[in-house]
């Protein structure tokens, strides 16, 4: 009798042992999940990154001309006329850059887009418009502008965005930061450029962030934040956990049957 109870004591040390180690490994530290870990307190960083947003192919880019004289300036605005519950109205229509990066402007003709950032254009516009306008004011926008954020973060998904520029710090908050099991020093940024698919990978984890191509994130970049070890081993052991602990039931049941 006393040498099955001392086996039952055996296999449940055994068994707690087993949880232990399985609540051991998923365990994470600090530098694995803490933003910015080489910052000191009071620290002045000057970033030297001087990214501009460009348009690329396929871009969808509203542009308006307004001057003081309404007239001058209709035949330089892409409209089209909708039939409404006060009359006839018209509506601006957007630019899409076709496949050799360039957009047909009204009276002016063809204009190459792709490259140039919202302030390059509006310069070239303002140049191509001076024999035609005075001073004219221009507004441009990006209106197909998303990010996609995937993998390890709270709300994957595409998020539209309203001005010129997003850090991937605001986009991670967009999609409600990482989950705890993200990989921080070894985010995916995927992005397009004239047909050429560009990767980049960034680190969270250090100040020298700012300073990287990516820390920008351009139309339609997709961000992967991919699982950490402890997140790959809990996807394996999840779905063998209803029949280890069926087992571990059975087997307890078993030995108490056996010791009585």
């Amino acid at each position: 009798m006393k040498k099955k109870k001392m086996k039952l004591k055996n296999i449940i040390a055994g068994l707690f042992g087993f949880a232990l180690a399985i609540l051991v490994g998923s365990c994470g530290s600090k530098k694995d999940v803490v933003y910015f870990q080489d910052i000191g307190n009071y620290e002045t960083i000057v970033s030297d990154n001087t990214f501009e947003p460009v348009f690329k192919v396929d871009d969808v880019i509203s542009i308006y001309i307004s001057t003081l004289n309404p007239e001058a300036s209709v035949p330089f605005n892409l409209t089209i006329g909708v039939a409404g519950s006060e009359g006839a109205q018209s509506l601006n229509v957007d630019y899409l850059v076709d496949k050799n990066g360039e957009i047909d402007f009204p009276v002016i003709g063809k204009i190459k887009v792709v490259g140039l950032s919202p302030e390059q254009l509006r310069i070239r516009l303002r140049e191509e418009l001076s024999d035609y306008l005075k001073d004219p004011i221009i507004n441009i926008r990006l209106r197909n502008f998303t990010v996609t954020l995937l993998g390890q973060v709270m709300r994957p998904g595409t998020y539209p965005i309203n001005g010129e520029k997003i850090t991937i710090l605001e986009a991670l908050g967009l999609a409600g930061d990482m989950t705890i099991k993200g990989v921080r020093n070894n985010v995916l940024v995927i992005r397009e450029f004239e047909g050429t698919k560009i990767y980049h990978r960034i680190d969270l984890t250090s100040k020298e962030l700012i300073n990287s191509p990516a820390f920008y994130l351009t139309q339609n970049d997709v961000v992967y934040v991919e699982p950490n070890n402890s997140a790959v081993a809990s996807s394996t052991l999840d779905s063998r956990t209803t029949i280890a602990i069926s087992l571990i039931s059975l087997l307890i049941t078993s030995t108490l049957i056996l010791t009585r």
